[in-house]
């Protein structure tokens, strides 16, 4: 029931006192609503930016292409495949980027703001530079060429599985996924040949290797990173004076980190510029590691100078090289991976020109242009999710850890190389990670080292011990186990997804094209 004026105790006003108005006038009703709805269409706008921005690029990508092969023959397919691989890069940027600069964020040894400047950066000068002109095809020898010799059957199959990887890294970054943009283009690729000459056409024993890797990738990238936290912990942290054995540890570690991104870099960054071997590239890295241990030596030990005994101040030390290692991991990146974008885009426009389907096409600096700069674009404008997803969501980082994280990615990927194996670098980082939460959770309560420790600087009488209740175990976990199964999960489907997401859209397309 709504009281009027008359209705109010007029105790409440004293003789001579006028009555009050408590109506509001329909003139402030009615600008209260524009204000509110002023501000809804502003909190509306401002989340239409980015995929307006990405929209943009998209149609400047397509009409960059039209342009470019203008009077050419299939120019039509050659711009709609340009739209599609435009789309294919900035989802790879929205994506896989943030395992280069996710643990760097995390750990603030740089700003969000910053490493997207420098992922951006660096992620378009590999593509560039190193990115390569030669592709293969068919993503690695997945399908067989000759199983897909029609023109417009291998230019449908090429678009089919760009579109459904895109679709597919769409719905993991929107969930909050990090995962594999090579098994993304691998299952469409599959699903695409599957539907277009049957199983005989999929090359299984590859297939049966990037199956491997689903398991080999995070379990490597996770033990090297828990193995070299152990280290950090053992013979710096839980040491009585922490300052001196940072200077005398930390120079090797630095020293370690560029020697294996030197092999890394040129066993898989710079392969298109010049071939280097495995052995070439091994002796690479220990002349470029000792020659940096030798020059940061006393470079600690001056940054060391006057630093208090304490955990905070190891964080320091790290923060500069873990800067260096999410430049080199960006870099290495975009040389490698914008193959995912570009390589059925190449394609497609070999094939449409040409009328033949080779195994290796020359990519041109336009088509190479649109994965470098569409990965940029993604990472900036969707990037900061994911970076937070892994640099902050998983478990806690600081540098130590973030360093862990990345030199384990960078050792994984050499030694996965040498033996042939075909692995993810997005696994191995959030494996990675995920090794440096769980190593973590279990050095908390089972290291006699770090119990001793403890109780050492209590000097109370009081002894810490092993925590033994499952129930406060649990509520002490360290590594959030909803995104854990979470991103296993989407790494589990993300082959057969993409595949039967490919098959169907395959279809869709041959309509269209024939």
């Amino acid at each position: 029931m709504t009281l009027g004026l008359q209705d109010l105790p007029s105790k409440d006003f004293p003789t001579g006192t006028p009555m009050p108005n408590l109506k509001k006038p329909t003139l402030d009703k009615d600008l209260d609503k524009l204000s509110y709805m002023e501000e809804a269409a502003g909190s509306l706008g401002r989340g239409l930016i980015a995929p307006g921005i990405a929209l943009v690029f998209i149609v400047l990508c397509a009409l960059g292409a039209g342009a470019s092969m203008s009077g050419a023959p299939g120019t039509v397919i050659i711009v709609a495949a340009a739209a599609i691989g435009a789309y294919m890069a900035l989802n790879i940027g929205a994506n896989d980027v943030a395992n280069n600069v996710g643990p760097a964020v995390g750990s603030r040894a740089m700003t969000l703001l910053t490493a997207l400047i420098i992922a951006a950066v660096f992620e378009s000068a590999g593509a560039l530079i190193a990115g390569g002109d030669v592709v293969s095809t068919i993503s690695k020898g997945i399908i067989d060429p000759a199983s897909v010799a029609d023109a417009n059957v291998f230019m449908a199959a090429m678009m089919a599985a760009l579109v459904s990887s895109a679709l597919w890294i769409n719905l993991a970054t929107w969930i909050g996924a990090p995962v594999s943009t090579t098994h993304s283009i691998v299952g469409g690729v599959m699903g695409a040949g599957i539907a277009a000459a049957g199983f005989s056409a999929v090359n299984w024993a590859t297939m049966g290797g990037i199956a491997a890797s689903w398991v080999i990738s995070p379990f490597l990238g996770g033990l090297v990173a828990a193995g070299f936290l152990a280290f950090i912990k053992t013979f710096i942290i839980y040491q009585d004076d922490k300052i001196a054995a940072a200077r005398k540890w930390v120079p090797v570690l630095i020293g370690v980190m560029s020697g294996t991104f030197a092999s890394y870099l040129a066993l898989k960054g710079l392969k298109k510029i010049v071939h280097i071997d495995m052995p070439m590239s091994l002796l690479l890295g220990v002349v470029v590691g000792l020659a940096v241990w030798a020059i940061v030596r006393p470079l600690i030990r001056r940054q060391s100078e006057g630093l208090e005994n304490r955990n905070q101040s190891l964080r320091i030390l790290f923060s500069v090289p873990l800067v260096c290692s999410a430049a080199l991991l960006s870099f290495a990146h975009g040389a490698n991976d914008v193959a995912n974008a570009v390589g059925p885009l190449a394609a497609i426009v070999h094939t449409a020109e040409l009328g033949d389907v080779a195994a290796k096409v020359s990519i041109p600096l336009w088509v190479m242009a649109v994965g470098a700069f569409g990965i940029s674009f993604g990472l900036l404008l969707f990037g900061p999710r994911l970076i937070e997803m892994v640099g902050q969501q998983i478990t806690k980082l600081n540098p130590m850890r973030a360093y862990c994280v990345s030199l384990s990615a960078a050792i994984t990927v050499i030694v996965a190389s040498g033996f042939g194996l075909p692995v993810s670098s997005t696994h191995i980082a959030v494996g990675a990670v995920f090794g440096v939460g769980f190593f973590r959770e279990w050095y908390t309560e089972r290291s006699k080292r770090r119990l001793d420790f403890v109780n050492q600087k209590q000097g109370n009488g009081n002894v810490v011990r092993p925590v033994r209740n499952r129930e406060e175990q649990a509520r002490r976990h360290l590594v959030r186990r909803a995104h854990f199964m979470t991103i296993v999960a989407a790494w589990v489907v993300t082959v057969p997804a993409a595949a039967v997401l490919s098959a169907g859209l395959y279809f869709v397309m041959v309509k269209l094209i024939a």
